[in-house]
């Protein structure tokens, strides 16, 4: 048979398109992922049954921030926010409904979580310069950088007790703040809990092998803290006081989304901040490890989207769900990372939006 030119330039395209194929399967990828095989997500119904009542939250700062992760109010009710650009915000809610911003410090790295401690100084997880203390005139001071010779990767979040102890988590040593969805790829434990001592100034690492440390929260008697594995879907408590001192278990495991930050009102409820909803996509990708590997090597763009759902959660100190808030399309509030009760409001930040949001408890 005679091999025409259009038949041979299609032979000669087709093993072309084979080739590359076959490079980009056998080329190495940014991650070594391991299989992981995630519970069936836990009904909405209950406690945790979809309302709207998030889409009733106050916008604070609308178009004017950029990324602000965690919230903090101080002493006076001014609201502070740590901000993609490295800074920290200030805003002054006026009583005719109007507001100020001004910049307060600024960090040169990536602020997250933030926690005023008793003398008013504004303790800070920076995910590029580590654990920072903000005095009241703005500067910063760093605290601590390292832990048991590893310096910390992704400083995360931060609760500081009665005594000056900083509670704070260190998301994963492999893995940057502009790679997170790496991390969740890999699904390998690069997480750590810390705490900082205020009398020598060390450093001393509680818990090792977390799946995305992320929010830390304290019990209302301190005889507990939290911290959210992000990317188990659960929370890990580790005891302080008691028995169990220095031993840990799961709080609660297997929740609907993805828990990003916690806090405690000292009186008994932790809010639990959910970045979304559990993705569908993402919990059949899981058990595969070529699939997450291949997935890894293509632009973002093409990974699977998180769904826009704003999602708060109340817990008792037993694990239990006790309230949720909820904004089902996304619309007003979303992509909530964290939740701290002031007074009788919730101020929620977020990761990449820009604006901070409240509702009235």
């Amino acid at each position: 048979m005679r091999t025409t030119p259009l038949r041979t330039g299609c032979v000669g395209a087709l093993a072309l398109v084979g080739g590359l194929v076959v490079a980009f399967v056998l080329a190495r990828g940014p991650i070594d992922p391991a299989s992981y095989d995630p519970p069936q997500p836990p009904p909405m119904a209950g406690a945790l049954a979809p309302n709207e009542l998030l889409r009733e939250a106050q916008r604070i700062a609308d178009g004017k921030v950029a990324g602000p992760e965690d919230v903090a109010v101080d002493g006076e009710g001014r609201i502070y926010a740590g901000l993609a650009d490295g800074r920290i915000v200030r805003v002054t809610l006026g009583e005719d409904g109007g507001e100020s911003l001004e910049t307060f410090a600024s960090t040169g790295g990536r602020p997250l979580g933030l926690h005023f401690d008793a003398a008013g100084h504004l303790v800070v997880a920076d995910a590029v310069k580590g654990l920072l203390r903000v005095a009241p005139d703005g500067s910063v001071t760093p605290l601590a950088t390292k832990a048991e010779g590893l310096d910390f990767r992704f400083t995360d979040d931060v609760d500081v007790a009665s005594d000056g102890s900083i509670y704070f988590s260190d998301a994963s040593w492999r893995f940057g703040h502009e790679s997170y969805l790496y991390d969740l790829l890999e699904a390998r434990p690069y997480g750590r809990l810390l705490r900082w001592d205020p009398a020598t100034g060390t450093t001393e690492v509680l818990l090792r092998d977390l799946y995305f440390a992320n929010g830390v929260a304290l019990s209302a008697d301190e005889s507990f803290v939290l911290v959210n594995e992000t990317y188990r879907y659960r929370i890990t408590r580790y005891w302080l006081e008691g028995e169990r001192a220095g031993t840990s278990d799961v709080f609660i495991d297997n929740l609907p989304g993805f828990p990003d930050g916690v806090s405690g009102n000292r009186r008994g409820t932790f809010w639990v901040a959910l970045f979304t909803v559990r993705n569908p996509v993402v919990d059949r990708l899981h058990p595969s490890v070529f699939a997450k590997r291949q997935l890894a090597k293509l632009p973002r763009f093409l990974w699977p989207r998180p769904e826009p759902y704003g999602l708060v959660v109340g817990l008792d100190e037993t694990g239990r769900v006790v309230r949720s808030f909820h904004d089902p399309t996304g619309e007003r509030v979303s992509q909530v990372t964290s939740a701290e009760e002031v007074g009788s409001f919730l101020y929620l930040g977020n990761l990449a939006l820009d604006y901070m949001s409240r509702i009235r408890l």
